[in-house]
Order: structure tokens, then C-alpha cells, then sequence
């Protein structure tokens, strides 16, 4: 023990730190530990975050890699200028306008060339092609003068240049066509609809809840303008690993999710936060999912929002996705909706809150199957008390049971408080 204590003075005298006090280990933690099944599952590591398919902006993270036909991206042009990113797209505008008033400007130079005019400008008699045009800079000038319509007035084209007219009309009409061209795709990248999407949100967490008797998975959405996405709807798509009956891998299978395709529910009057749920029926993917399940399945889940730009008519569409690790088990969201004077307000302050709620960890079959045998008729009482709250002030929510636990006078008898949802039986003499 001396021996250790001098060695470990030693070393902090070299690292120039304060000698400290020795104290000796338990001789549980100094001996090796076997390792037993008990141990095993304690020390077992947490599940890795999987990797997103699509992030919570929106973006799907899958790249395209060794595309041989590139020229398919030349064909439709448009297209692909539109989504080239912002600083490519300055890059290219003004590169596809920079170089057409070169090209011009050498042609109405190589005219001046070859017609003399450079070289007689200074005769008199002599008309030019081009007046005033004595060099490539002045072309250059001419050029951008004709093609934007400036005509300071200076440099003019005469009639006795039948070259240069053909020239001025080939000119005025490839100009018109660049100019249709890049100020459209300016156009239709500055009004993009998913920049509307900017303004949707969707909720941090999905949970899974009791609605109705029933387990029902459960997300909000909301939108943050006053202009209104007109038939918005909304639609889920399950992403995880399967492998068929045949051996076949498939890594990204999708397996769609209803919330009210065949009801109409997926059809949105997004005016306020919603929240969308998912019931948990024989067509789930998550039917015989328990608590303890699904924590070890790997899965995402990827919401859509799609519908109409109220102020400009064009189709938006919004997305999100919520990985196996955000998906909380015996939880509901905190309304944010409240009752003004000649309105309601909606407090996005608690948007993502929420609060933990008694839900069973069974599985939606069994938990049907109770019910059909009646088995949970006096627990499913207990799925509706006042929830304890996960958000809120606690000095608040207990003022609130304790207003709500006051007699009303009425519910005491011959001394004796009734507790039940019924009244007491009389007794029959």
C-alpha cells in the first residue's frame, strides 16, 4: 500500500499535480470479472443511430453514382439548370450572356475587317458597315447595345450592309431566346414551391398511444402562414430491412402506412396544428409490435405533405421522417390550441411538447384480444386519468387536481363519500 501511495506521488510530482490521497479499490472492482448472461445484458451497448433515408428538412440522403447516360441531363436542360445551386446558376447567367456578346461582337468585328471600314474610317465618303466602330472594344459595345436595346445612338448600322442586317436579325432573335431562356429559369427557381415547405412543420417525435381503446401512432403537423396550402394531403411510408420467403434481401423496403386513406382523413383543412394518427389495426405494420419490439427493430418512417400553394397555384410538397429511436412509446402531444375573445390562438411554443401517458406494452393484437375476452375492462379505466405532465409547471398541474378533488357537496351521503362512478345501492328494508 506504501509502495503504491510513493508511485502515484511520484507521478503527479512529475506532471507538476498536487499529490492526491490513495484509496483502495474494492476488491470486486480490482479482481477480473466473468462474465455471466446477467452481465451480459446489463452491459449490452446502445442501439446506433441508423442512417436517415430522408432528413427532418426534407432532403433524401441518397446520392446517384456511376450514371453512364449523362446526356439524359442535357436533354432536358430546363430542368437541370433549375436545380443547379444558387451560386452555379449566377455562374452560368451570366456566363451564357457574357459570351454571346463576345461571340456577336467578333462577328461584327470580322465584318468591319473584312468590308475595310477599320482601316477607311477616317475618308470621307466612305460608309461604313457599322458607324463609329474602329476597333473590337467599340464591336463588343455594339453588340451589347443591340442585343439589350439600349441605343445610346452613337454606333448605328447603315443600309448599305446586307451582311450586317442579317447579322442584327440573327442577333435580336438568339438574344430573345437567351433572354426567354435564363430570366425564366431565374424565375422559376426564385418561386421553387419548396421554399413554401419552409413554413410546414412536423413535430420532433412521433409517439404511440391509447385513442379510443385503440393503439394508434400519432404526429403533428402545422403550417406557420396565413396563406393556406389548398387540398393539402398527407401520406406514410414504413422504410426498414426485409428479406422474402425466397431469401431475397431487400435493404430499403417501403410498406405504406394508412392515416385515413380510405376514410378521407389524409385529406388536411391545415388552418391549425393537426395531429395525424395511425390506428393500429390488422393491416399495420406494427400490429404484433409490442414496447419491448420495437425497441429493438430498426425503422423509419417517412411523412409527405403535398397540396397547392394558395398564392400561386403551384404543387408543394413537404417532408420529414421519424427513425425507430423517435418513435415514444406511452406519450401525447400537449395541445397548443386555445379559445380567445373572437379567435383562436395557437401557441407554437409547445408545438413538440409532450407528455407521458399510462398506454399498455402490449401489442395491439393482444391488446385487442383483451378486449374481446374483457380482460383489460377494469385496467382500460385506467388509461384515461389526468396525465402527468411533461411540459408543464407542476406547481400548476397539482393546483389543478386539487381544485378538481374539492366535494361538491353533493356526493356525500350519511357521512360516507362515493368514490365510484355510481351511486351507492339503498339498502331495501
Amino acid at each position: 500500500m506504501a509502495g503504491d501511495s510513493r508511485v502515484h506521488m511520484d507521478h503527479d510530482m512529475e506532471i507538476g499535480v498536487t499529490p492526491r490521497e490513495v484509496k483502495k479499490l474494492p476488491k470486486h472492482l480490482r479482481e477480473p470479472q466473468i462474465p455471466t448472461d446477467r452481465t451480459h445484458l446489463i452491459a449490452d451497448p446502445v442501439k446506433k443511430p441508423r442512417q436517415r433515408y430522408v432528413q427532418k428538412d426534407g432532403k433524401c440522403n441518397v446520392h446517384h453514382g456511376n450514371v453512364q447516360e449523362t446526356y439524359r441531363y442535357l436533354s432536358d436542360l430546363f430542368t437541370t439548370l433549375v436545380d443547379l445551386r444558387w451560386r452555379l446558376s449566377f455562374f452560368i447567367f451570366t456566363l451564357v450572356y457574357v459570351v454571346n456578346w463576345l461571340f456577336f461582337g467578333l462577328l461584327w468585328w470580322l465584318i468591319a475587317l473584312i468590308r475595310g471600314d477599320l482601316l477607311h474610317a477616317d475618308e470621307e465618303g466612305w460608309t461604313p458597315c457599322v458607324q463609329n466602330l474602329n476597333s473590337f472594344v467599340s464591336a463588343f459595345l455594339f453588340s451589347i447595345e443591340t442585343e439589350t436595346t439600349i441605343g445610346y445612338g452613337y454606333r448605328v448600322i447603315t443600309e448599305k450592309c446586307p451582311e450586317g442586317i442579317i447579322l442584327l436579325l440573327v442577333q435580336a432573335i438568339l438574344g430573345s431566346i437567351v433572354n426567354a431562356m435564363m430570366v425564366g429559369c431565374m424565375f422559376v427557381k426564385i418561386s421553387q414551391p419548396k421554399n413554401r415547405a419552409e413554413t410546414l412543420m412536423f413535430s420532433h417525435k412521433a409517439v404511440i398511444s391509447v385513442r379510443d381503446n385503440k393503439l394508434c401512432l400519432m404526429f403533428r403537423v402545422g403550417d406557420l402562414r396565413n396563406s393556406h396550402i389548398v387540398e393539402a394531403s398527407i401520406r406514410a411510408k414504413l422504410i426498414r430491412s426485409q428479406q422474402t420467403k425466397e431469401g431475397e434481401f431487400i435493404p430499403l423496403n417501403q410498406t405504406d402506412i394508412n392515416i385515413g386513406f380510405d376514410t378521407g382523413d389524409d385529406r388536411l383543412f391545415l388552418v391549425s396544428p393537426l395531429i395525424i394518427s395511425h390506428e393500429i389495426n390488422e393491416k399495420s405494420p406494427f400490429w404484433e409490435m409490442s414496447q419491448a419490439q420495437m425497441e429493438k427493430e430498426e425503422f423509419e418512417i417517412v411523412v409527405i405533405l403535398e397540396g397547392m400553394v394558395e398564392a400561386t397555384g403551384m404543387t408543394c410538397q413537404a417532408r420529414s421522417s421519424y427513425l425507430d429511436t423517435e418513435v415514444l412509446w406511452g406519450y401525447r402531444f400537449t395541445p397548443v390550441l386555445s379559445l380567445e375573445k373572437g379567435f383562436y390562438e395557437v401557441d407554437y411554443n409547445n408545438f413538440h411538447d409532450i407528455y407521458e401517458t399510462n398506454t399498455p406494452s402490449c401489442s395491439a393484437k393482444e391488446l385487442a384480444a383483451r378486449l374481446r375476452e374483457g380482460q383489460l375492462l377494469p385496467q382500460l379505466s385506467l388509461l384515461t386519468p389526468e396525465p402527468r405532465p411533461h411540459n408543464q409547471d407542476l406547481a400548476t398541474h397539482r393546483q389543478h387536481l386539487t381544485d378538481k378533488e374539492e366535494p361538491q357537496g353533493d356526493e356525500e351521503k350519511g357521512g360516507e363519500t362515493n368514490n365510484g362512478s355510481a351511486n351507492p345501492l339503498e339498502e331495501k328494508p
